[in-house]
């Protein structure tokens, strides 16, 4: 199914990343591809009285080097891990906005929660030395769209400026509506993805009540996150930034800009079942990636992998792989399919930003990211998970999943330009 004459298609010229395996796409992407593991004991505050104990934080990130420090302490880590991949996205891409470029350019960022940590600190100030105390810049800090804001004010970008929150599948919503903008021609460029930071004692606990989080694993964090496997008991919170910068495919060429793949489909849609569980055999992903294939024009046997949503929670990874089995046939098992929070862990908000990034890479570089802690095999989850160890392979059509509480889903597809 070609695409509709009127459908203006759409590239990725630039990459930005902050990830618990470091500040940088290269720094994130060569790690993944070694199998390391960026999850350890919780630094940044005592999680003993938690029953995880266990997270995937940013140790490397030095906001110095990408604001300025008078505006630093007006923002949340959030915000501060989306301006940094933002501006390396940008860099990357080499696009050059002049004023008129500007009118053409918006920014998208989805968040998941948003500003958690300076609520939790903000309410202990309320509450111990008054609202005298409270920063004037305290609702800027943590409301959620201020990450695409302090992007859209950085590069003076006029175009579309808003924020999704759709839980984990947050920063794919927010490349797929940059996606869908360019496409109608409300946009030359987009900058878009998602950032996420809410590693907080309240934020565990919460989770952990849920009994979401793994628990099993506190003395052996790097063993925490084991999507697929059998022995795998919850996801493991983690932190952190993947931005996009997307172009017209036109207007891309005409300036020479390097490309890294084509964002040729976007699907989403609801389960319409569960604030948190996902609907029985993963019907709602099986239609969002029926959609998302259709929507590229793509037919299911050309798909060479999948970045899974695989958030090492029982019932996730078991109607994921069921969906692909379901959605692909006979053709499932031939499929590459790899969850790369099994290294960083879940960045929530942050997840789908993050994982397309690493999607495009598979594609442009021809490695795929393995699976890691694949370790005793569930005989329901039985698809090729890329375990332990990267593998080389030529990756012409990929596919991104993100699932989020609520019901939402959403479904990327790049394909090698």
């Amino acid at each position: 199914m070609p695409f509709p004459a009127e459908r203006k298609r759409v590239v990725v010229t630039g990459l930005g990343l902050v990830t618990p395996l470091g500040t940088g796409v290269e720094k994130s992407w060569i790690s993944l591809c070694d199998g390391r593991s960026g999850i350890s004991r919780i630094q940044k505050f005592d999680p003993a009285d938690i029953p995880s104990q266990v997270a995937g934080e940013v140790r490397d990130f030095n906001a110095g080097e990408f604001i300025e420090k008078r505006e630093i302490k007006k923002m949340d880590l959030f915000i501060q891990y989306a301006i940094a991949a933002g501006k390396m996205a940008v860099s990357d891409s080499g696009i050059v906005l002049n004023d008129d470029l500007k009118e053409r350019t918006g920014a998208i960022i989805g968040v998941g929660i948003g500003g958690l940590p300076k609520i939790e600190h903000f309410h202990s100030v309320l509450l111990e030395s008054g609202h005298r105390r409270v920063s004037p810049f305290f609702i800027p800090m943590v409301i959620g769209n201020l990450a695409a804001g302090h992007i859209s004010i950085e590069f003076g970008l006029k175009g579309p400026n808003f924020c999704t929150t759709s839980a984990c599948a947050s920063g794919a919503h927010a490349i797929g509506e940059s996606l869908r903008m360019i496409q109608r021609g409300e946009a030359d460029a987009m900058v878009a993805g998602g950032s996420e930071s809410t590693i907080t004692p309240l934020t565990l606990a919460g989770f952990a009540s849920m009994k979401a989080l793994s628990t099993e694993f506190n003395n052996a964090p790097e063993k925490a996150s084991r999507p697929f496997d059998k022995r795998r008991g919850g996801f493991v919170i983690a932190e952190g930034a993947g931005i996009l910068v997307l172009e017209e495919m036109e207007f891309a060429r005409k300036r020479g800009a390097r490309i890294y793949a084509e964002l040729a489909g976007y699907a989403l849609n609801s389960d319409a079942y569960h604030i948190t569980a996902p609907a029985p055999d993963g019907k709602g992903f099986v239609r969002c990636m029926e959609l998302c294939l259709r929507d590229a024009g793509v037919d299911k046997e050309d798909l060479d992998y999948i970045n899974a949503h695989g958030t090492s929670t029982y019932y996730n990874d078991l109607y994921e792989t069921k969906a692909i089995k379901q959605v692909f046939g006979s053709h499932a098992y031939k499929l590459a399919v790899s969850s790369i929070k099994s290294m960083i862990g879940h960045t929530l908000g942050a997840a789908g930003g993050i994982e397309a990034a690493i999607t495009v890479l598979a594609i442009k570089r021809g490695i795929i990211p393995p699976t890691i802690n694949y370790e005793e095999p569930d005989p329901e989850c039985d698809l090729d998970y890329v375990s332990n160890a990267a593998r080389q392979k030529d990756v012409r059509v990929a596919m991104s999943n993100s699932f989020g509480f609520g019901g939402t889903n959403a479904c990327l597809l790049f394909r090698k330009f």
